[in-house]
């Protein structure tokens, strides 16, 4: 395997939690020496989150794959020390702390820039660098709530409905990868002068929730919960197979339309006037949800995604992590693999987010134990002495 297109390039992940470390992860996936860096006791708090196996984190290993990891106090002098002179050798800092915390440290955009002009600071927190909301407490929950995926999301008698997983920090984090690149990409039109990238947890899912702003503000429409329906096209919903397995059904196509209600054996429903547009099938849902649901209710999950495929017709079975790791599909792509690991073994995680022809990422190593790289990082790049860390992890400052 050849090295991967961001192999010479360095990010610090200064990050917690999520929407920062898959920021870091993305980008060491294909080839960025990333450096963790974290509480020399508490340690990651990510390392506390989901499951674990005989103690051992299974986020973790995923998460912070391809990251060595450095034990570092930043709130005290000779932390935030470390960390300029660690910054000093990186293109890429990542950081999510509450707005103002690393100018309090000494460590601020001020302090980063001038040992290294070069420097791309990326600053994700909940409600950006600025602003009435910025010293808020920022989390991906906050933000479901206020971009209006609750609002859209549940059905239309019942409350908001929020993710049961980090929806909006994980779009947050893809974004960031993006934002990273963009601003390499200007330092190498600008001379080498590197910038501060100020992203929100918000404004990533805000604009994933899609144009309602736009509506509201040309319309004066507010967009309603739906359940699994769509304002846009009709049949589109989840339908349960006689065997007890569930299916979606997506028509966002007219042709597809067509060949469901034909498929089902109702094509006299294709002919009427209605049908003609997405918007007006939306509004005879329950018709087309009885016609569809009817027919699936009748036959197996495999049955109904035979005929589904034999008619060209969208369709596609609702999985759990059980039935991800079983398909076919997955496996044959790569879209999850299995990486040695020194503590558990091979185990399963998601493969890098998209394939390369010439320079493709890869997973080179799992999450590692607390400090596992300090000495490596501290003693023989910076060229601290033995003594000097020795001394400093007495005082719990490094780990």
């Amino acid at each position: 395997m050849r090295d991967g297109p961001l192999t010479g390039l360095r990010v610090i992940d200064a990050s917690t939690i999520l929407a920062g470390p898959l920021c870091c992860q993305i980008l060491g996936d294909f080839g960025a020496d990333v450096i963790k860096i974290e509480h020399p006791v508490a340690g990651d708090s990510m390392r506390g989150h989901g499951h674990a196996k005989d103690g051992v984190p299974l986020w973790w290993k995923e998460i912070s794959r391809n990251k060595r990891t450095v034990g570092l106090k930043l709130s005290v002098p000779e932390g935030a020390d470390l960390l300029l002179r660690l910054a000093a050798t990186a293109d890429v800092l990542v950081e999510n702390f509450r707005p103002g915390t690393l100018e309090r440290w000494g460590i601020g955009p001020e302090q980063l820039h001038e040992v290294n002009p070069g420097l791309v600071l990326v600053r994700i927190s909940g409600f950006g660098q600025q602003g009435p909301y910025a010293h808020r407490p920022g989390f991906g929950t906050l933000a479901e709530a206020m971009s209006g995926f609750a609002h859209l999301t549940g059905e239309p008698d019942g409350p908001p409905t929020l993710p049961a997983f980090g929806l909006a920090d994980s779009i947050c984090g893809i974004a960031a990868s993006s934002a990273a690149m963009v601003a390499l990409w200007a330092r190498e039109r600008n001379g080498g002068k590197g910038q501060v990238v100020d992203l929100s947890l918000l404004e990533p899912i805000m604009m994933a929730v899609g144009p309602g702003p736009t509506v509201y503000d040309q319309l004066g429409v507010v967009q309603q919960r739906h359940g699994n329906r769509s304002s846009n096209n009709a049949p589109r919903n989840t339908y349960r197979t006689r065997d007890g397995d569930w299916v979606a059904v997506s028509t966002s196509a007219q042709t597809i339309a067509e060949r469901v209600l034909r498929l089902v054996g109702h094509p006299e429903v294709v002919d009427e006037p209605w049908f003609a547009s997405g918007r007006e099938r939306a509004q005879h849902a329950d018709l087309l949800d009885d016609l569809v649901g009817g027919w699936i209710a009748e036959r197996t999950r495999d049955e109904v995604m035979r005929a589904f495929e034999e008619a060209g017709a969208a369709v596609a079975p609702v999985y759990s992590a059980r039935d991800i790791v079983a398909d076919e599909h997955v496996r044959a792509t790569g879209m999850v693999v299995e990486v040695p690991d020194p503590d558990l073994g091979d185990m399963l995680m998601h493969n890098v987010l998209w394939r390369m022809s010439d320079t493709p990422g890869r997973i080179r190593f799992t999450g590692r134990p607390p400090g596992a790289d300090t000495d490596d990082l501290l003693i023989d790049e910076l060229g601290c002495s033995p003594e000097a860390i020795a001394e400093l992890r007495t005082r719990e400052i490094v780990a």
